[in-house]
């Protein structure tokens, strides 16, 4: 047996109010950099598929032209 009392765990001590705001203030800083940086990959991939089929319709016009 133990003397300590037990296989009861100790509660951790409730965090002081301006922590718990900070850790918010920091994931909601988190969520919205995840945000931007999502919307930001989605524009670039919207720019690089239009450039992809840009170049695709010009090596397919010059092909047309070689092949006359």
């Amino acid at each position: 047996m133990e003397p300590s009392g037990g296989g009861r765990k100790e509660r951790p001590k409730p965090r002081e109010p301006a922590a718990r705001l900070e850790k918010a203030k920091q994931k909601s800083a988190q969520t919205e950099l995840k945000q931007r940086q999502r919307a930001e990959i989605y524009a670039l991939n919207r720019v690089m598929t239009e450039l992809e089929q840009q170049q695709f319709d010009s090596f397919c016009k010059q092909m047309q032209g070689s092949g006359e």
